[in-house]
């Protein structure tokens, strides 16, 4: 059972680019990952919820009103966890799909 009801594919591009820089506001992280600032929202509390994300606003930030979202060990975990199911997801896609081209190519030439 998932611990968060977000898709593995957004978590892991959320988490990716959380680790890249734990500085980023929302509405960054909405147009870099192409989905709304409301999704956003609710796929970060999700992950603090369970304890993958801290979010803070840090004292040594010269943006008092920004927040940093920093991955916790148990994010980390999972953020490896989940890049090695999406790796052997993509590819079994990849051979799946050089099976299906073959196919067609006989079919083309037959």
């Amino acid at each position: 059972m998932k611990e968060t009801a977000i898709p593995d594919e957004v978590r892991l591009a959320l988490m990716r680019k959380l680790a890249q820089n734990p500085n980023v506001s929302q509405r960054e992280l909405a147009a870099e990952l192409g989905v709304s600032l409301g999704k956003v929202n609710y796929c970060l509390k999700a992950l603090v919820k369970v304890g993958w994300v801290k979010a803070g606003n840090f004292a040594r930030s010269s943006n008092k009103t920004g927040y940093a979202y920093l991955l916790t060990p148990k994010g980390i975990a999972q953020k490896t966890a989940l890049t090695t199911r999406f790796i052997a997801f993509k590819q079994q896609q990849y051979t799946d799909l050089k099976k299906e081209i073959e196919e067609l190519r006989l079919e083309v030439r037959g």
